[in-house]
């Protein structure tokens, strides 16, 4: 009989250590252990790794070429491995032309069937081709908007904010500062302006000339210059407040000038489409009823009932057919949970989970079999009731011939699997050790391991007490996405988890209304969009009607899961400021002073001591013809990124580059008597992150991991006054035990004084905090209430609330979750 086992002999991918382990096909099998430990180097850089390399084995020489400088897994050998395809927790698409449609292919169905089904408006000579329904085609894209449903303009509102400043004290804010700025002032008093009069003062032809103008006139401007200093008249060119804008929006090279105008920027639906993003030729013809953009925006689970009854007709016309393949793909996303999700939702908006189910459904529809899906964490983000439906899922994949093989945290999903790969016993170093490879129930044998704690142990949970809160922040009626007038209490001096099924309005309510509120309250009213919601378009704002209690609070953290950095130039080190440091350590050693070496020398990011070949990044980029590009050590400093002078130097016998390649661990001994390093590496230990190596590409690192990056960063700080800290599922990417280290130092902060709300879905945090505020019941138009709140014991007993029997049992037994 054929050998239905992969078997894998001396892998040494990262940290594994040499490592001879048997995995059976045609199974779910869970890869487990702590965050660091292993599990990820052997699933994906191993297993994956050379299954692609296999692969790409097999087509041209050319690409092949390409990918042999991308390197093979380091391991002997692997006997039996199917082709593999990885559903990764990648981040959103960066740009909002990217949406669920196009990730899960159901626009192009869509487009399919208006082309070829829809109805046109009479005296339609002929169909349209589908690519006129595709905002993302010169074809079908509004001419205004270019497809995007939105246009960017200025107001005299946006462009001056105060009107009871002067042009010379400021008024146009929009305006550069330093001596461009002074330099537009100085032009229009020589145009004779008065720019010492209050802008509301001004004549409204007047200020209407200064602010949008397309004219650049050319004047002598005599500049009043401080007593001394050279007063030459030059000829000046006025440029108006909203050509600067617009121009510096577009053309400007730096990404801080960009952003900066922006904020003077108003986003408001397009007038020719109103934000329908198509052509007229194209909304003209319907289906049902409606416009491809009114279906486009539905919800889902919406627009399949909408389609039933085409898709119930027995013949086999187009119509039909095409009606049929979208309510049969639309089902499979509504299972996973994501039937709230429209199908024109910009990528950008959606969570890695969000993405990663998304492409699940597609895979579970492509009709594939034989093959291995290398999972991570399809769980993440996931409320137990929706992990519910992606055990079903995942259960159907592998009954259709498939095998399974998912690293995975969450103690439900382990249960259910096959067979499991626990690695450890701990992170980086420590760990890379096959603990136990088996049946689940075989894994009670493995005392090194952390995960048998959590997976066998069914003793109750300790009784703790609730804290009393010292005060309530309270927003009333709410309007924004799916929250509709809600009116929300947060207590202060507390942990409060938010809970929910998928799209219930958790994050809505808290890392959006509530940290808009508070930011408003301090004195920062601009939004927090951030880079991928910034290309997802504009950010609606919340609206409320009243809030109190916001007087109590004196400063906001928000501690978000976005990258530290988007190049492998940005790590660990550099982000955390302990780098800053360790480069003055070197640039004080006698080697490093009789040189002539500073500090500066020491950085990978200036010219000077950085390997020129790389600039300093290690890596350099690999473009891969029809395939995404990737990076590969630089092979002129191997990844040290300096060059061969900067590591003549060395501080106890190790170069910098040896320094940044230290776990945080092995860092914090040895810079242990270096008090600004130490302290940094000890909060970095404090959050679990001791096995992330120093220099370690953000690039590399999970959205879990950056987040828990930012939470150390921020304890390092010297903390003044009320402080509240908003966290989105920190949680994710955990193995338990490492959640209870997070854990304490979240707890350690309300001890102190300070407030903490967490957007969770681990039952676990949420059986242990002070007060549980519970949205739903479903997801999109189904949510966006709060159905319970108070202490976990009152939520667990909610009717209505399906948090609550999943709050119940973890409760009663502390594996549950």
């Amino acid at each position: 009989m054929a050998d239905s086992y992969v078997r894998v002999r001396g892998a040494r991918e990262h940290n594994l250590r040499t490592i001879d382990v048997d995995i059976p096909r045609d199974a779910l099998v869970a890869f487990t252990g702590v965050s660091g430990s292993g599990k990820s180097s052997l699933a994906f850089g191993t297993l994956y790794a050379e299954a692609q390399r296999r692969y790409f084995e097999s087509v041209a020489p050319y690409a092949r070429r390409l990918i042999h400088q991308v390197g093979a897994p380091k391991v002997e050998d692997i006997t039996g491995l199917p082709p593999a395809v990885a559903l990764e927790q990648r981040r959103s698409a960066p740009t909002s032309r990217s949406s669920v449609g196009t990730v899960t292919t159901l626009s192009n169905t869509l487009r399919m069937l208006f082309s070829r089904a829809g109805d046109y408006p009479e005296g339609t000579a002929e169909r349209l081709d589908s690519d006129a329904f595709s905002p993302n085609t010169a074809a079908g894209a509004c001419p205004e908007c270019h497809g995007l449903g939105t246009v960017h303009r200025v107001t005299e509102q946006s462009l001056v904010p105060d009107p009871a400043l002067s042009i010379a004290e400021g008024a146009i804010a929009a305006w550069p500062g330093a001596w461009q700025g002074k330099n537009l002032r100085d032009i229009l008093a020589a145009l004779g302006h008065d720019i010492d009069r209050p802008w509301h003062e001004l004549p409204r032809a007047d200020r209407d000339w200064i602010l949008f103008t397309d004219e650049q006139p050319v004047v002598t401007v005599h500049p009043v210059r401080d007593v001394g200093r050279i007063q030459r008249p030059y000829k000046g060119q006025y440029m108006s407040a909203r050509r600067y804008v617009l121009h510096t929006f577009a053309d400007s090279k730096s990404e801080t000038l960009r952003k900066r105008v922006q904020g003077f920027m108003v986003a408001e639906p397009c007038p020719v489409c109103a934000g329908r993003r198509l052509r007229p030729e194209a909304l003209a013809v319907t289906f049902e009823g409606q416009d491809i953009a009114t279906l486009a925006g539905m919800p889902l689970g919406a627009l399949a009932e909408l389609l039933r009854p085409t898709a119930a007709r027995p013949d086999d016309e187009v119509a039909p057919t095409l009606a049929r393949d979208l309510v049969a793909r639309i089902e499979v996303l509504t299972e996973l949970g994501l039937g709230y999700l429209s199908m024109d939702r910009p990528s950008p908006t959606l969570s890695a989970g969000e993405l990663q189910r998304l492409r699940l459904a597609t895979q579970l529809r492509s009709g594939l079999f034989g093959v291995v899906y290398v999972l991570d964490e399809p769980s993440a983000g996931l409320h137990p009731a929706d992990t519910e439906s992606l055990l079903t899922v995942l259960g159907r994949l592998k009954e259709a011939g498939n095998s399974l093989f998912v690293v995975e945290h969450d103690m439900d999903v382990v249960r259910r699997a096959d067979w499991i790969v626990d690695i450890g016993p701990r992170a980086g170093e420590h760990g890379g050790q096959v603990l136990h490879s088996g049946p689940v129930a075989g894994l009670a044998d493995a005392t090194a391991s952390a995960t048998r704690r959590f997976l066998f142990d069914t003793a109750p949970p300790a009784a703790r007490t609730v804290r009393r809160p010292t005060g309530t922040l309270t927003l009333r009626g709410v309007t924004l996405h799916n929250l509709r007038g809600l009116d929300a209490a947060f207590p202060l001096g507390v942990f409060t988890a938010v809970t929910g099924v998928s799209g219930s309005g958790k994050s809505t309510l808290v890392t959006r209304v509530l940290a808009e509120a508070v930011r408003e309250h301090l004195g920062d009213g601009t939004p927090e969009a951030g880079e991928d919601a910034a290309e997802a378009g504009p950010m609606a704002r919340a609206q409320l009607t009243g809030a109190e209690g916001l007087a109590a609070i004196d400063r906001l953290v928000r501690v978000d899961q976005k990258p530290i950095g988007r190049t492998p130039r940005s790590n660990l080190a550099t982000y955390s400021g302990l780098f800053d440091a360790v480069r003055k350590v070197f640039a004080a050693t006698d080697a490093a002073r009789a040189r002539g070496y500073t500090a500066g020398r020491f950085s990978f990011n200036v010219t000077g001591g950085r390997c020129e070949t790389c600039q300093g990044e290690g890596f350099v980029a690999v473009e891969l013809l029809f395939l995404p590009g990737t990076y590969a050590p630089c092979t002129a400093c191997h990844g040290a990124r300096y060059n061969p002078e900067t590591l003549e130097i060395t501080y106890r016998d190790r170069t910098v580059a040896e320094v940044l390649a230290m776990t945080v661990d092995t860092a914090a001994d040895f810079l242990a008597d270096i008090p600004a390093a130490a302290r940094s590496l000890r909060t970095l230990q404090d959050v679990g992150l001791g096995y992330l190596r120093l220099g370690q590409p953000a690039t590399e690192l999970s959205g879990g991991e950056a987040q828990r990056i930012k939470l150390a960063t921020e304890l390092q700080r010297t903390r003044r006054g009320h402080t509240l800290y908003l966290l989105d599922e920190p949680t994710t990417g955990l193995h338990p035990a490492d959640t209870e280290v997070l854990l304490r130092q979240l707890h350690g902060l309300v001890d102190a004084g300070h407030t903490v709300v967490v957007v969770e879905h681990d039952m676990g945090v949420v059986a242990g905090a002070d007060h549980v505020i519970d949205l739903g019941p479903g997801g999109g138009a189904d949510g966006g209430r709060i159905v319970a709140a108070g202490t976990p014991a009152e939520v667990a007993d909610a009717p209505g609330s399906r948090t609550a029997r999943y709050l119940a049992r973890r409760r009663a037994r502390p594996d549950a979750s």
